[in-house]
């Protein structure tokens, strides 16, 4: 569901504007007046679906889905057929609903932002229209706070960071350019001509964290992600869209966490840490510095490697390379 704080709806929307360029089912005089996941979505929101297996039951006013997932649909109020569903949603979808964002002829703060006693703001700084900042709450120079964000109390804001589409709960600490809320790298492949995929997700960052200078956490695609109670995360990381941070996880410097990764309480990842898309890593993991991570990880194991694996079989293995290569080197094979 659209967050009406940060997403402005441009409907309603007719099935035939939307259906151009593919092949409209049902009737155009179907509208609606959102954007939503398959599963969530209902008789006011258009959806897509592309996957192997049969579309599941959906509540959508409008599906957007190939050719060979259309007989088998049911519950949407009209159809549209296309061979790409990812590339004509990322199309239509900016006809539904866009961003709010700063006009240019916005004011440097702007009267429907609202601050509690004791706010201290530097010098530079923007408030986007209804903002909302919380009692003792500190802002560094040049910072940007864009509309609807509510950041809470005692909060320290460092210099010339971004925070757009996001909720930020008490006692948290963004470094100097951390960028917070921006459209993740969601890309459908069109042809010649990639199509960036609108995102209409939040960012939201719970009591007590801290994030790194330069670290960019990205908003969902119709989601949150978020960012659990007491994480800590270092400079330089990078959290993609849809990913879930778990408690008093901690983060070292370049980490990057790929899109829709759920990452449980108590996870300690090293330097360079990369985790592939789609991954869960378990309660209590600990993953060494530099380690490439592509398959789920358990609950309390430590994995190390590229690509990481259970970390014993790890040190096995590199010390039985290390013989080989001895080995060879030595012409004894």
């Amino acid at each position: 569901m659209l967050d009406e704080r940060f997403y402005r709806r441009l409907g309603p929307v007719g099935a035939d504007a939307l259906a151009r360029g593919g092949e409209l089912v049902g009737p155009s005089t179907v509208g609606v007046n959102g954007v939503n996941a398959l599963a969530a979505a209902g008789a006011d929101d258009v959806a897509f679906f592309e996957g192997d297996g049969p579309p599941p039951s959906t509540g959508a006013g409008i599906l957007i889905l190939s050719a060979k997932h259309a007989e088998r649909l049911s519950g949407a109020r009209a159809t549209i057929i296309t061979s790409n569903p990812r590339a004509h949603f990322a199309r239509v979808a900016r006809l539904v609903a866009e961003e709010i964002e700063l006009g240019a002829d916005a004011p440097q703060r702007d009267p429907l932002a609202v601050l509690e006693e004791n706010v201290v703001l530097g010098p530079g700084v923007v408030l986007g229209a209804g903002a909302r900042i919380g009692a003792d709450t500190r802002i560094g120079p040049n910072a940007v706070v864009g509309p609807g964000v509510a950041i809470g109390r005692r909060c320290h804001i460092g210099a010339n960071a971004t925070i757009t589409c996001a909720l930020i709960g008490d006692y948290v600490t963004i470094l100097p350019g951390a960028a917070i809320g921006q459209p993740g790298f969601g890309v459908a492949l069109s042809g010649d001509a990639p199509v960036d995929i609108p995102h209409f997700g939040r960012v939201i960052i719970q009591d007590g964290v801290s994030i790194g200078a330069n670290a960019t956490i990205d908003r969902g695609v119709f989601g949150d992600t978020t960012i659990a109670e007491h994480a800590k995360i270092d400079n330089l990381c990078h959290i993609a869209h849809n990913v879930t941070v778990g408690r008093g996880a901690i983060m070292a410097a370049f980490a990057g966490i790929s899109g829709t990764v759920d990452i449980g309480d108590g996870v300690m990842m090293g330097g360079r840490v990369g985790v592939a898309d789609h991954v869960q890593v378990g309660r209590g993991a600990v993953l060494a510095a530099g380690s490439a991570v592509m398959h789920d990880v358990p609950a309390g194991q430590r994995w190390a490697g590229y690509p990481a694996k259970p970390i014993r079989q790890w040190l096995r293995e590199t010390a039985w390379l290390s013989r080989a290569i001895g080995k060879r080197d030595g012409g004894d094979v």
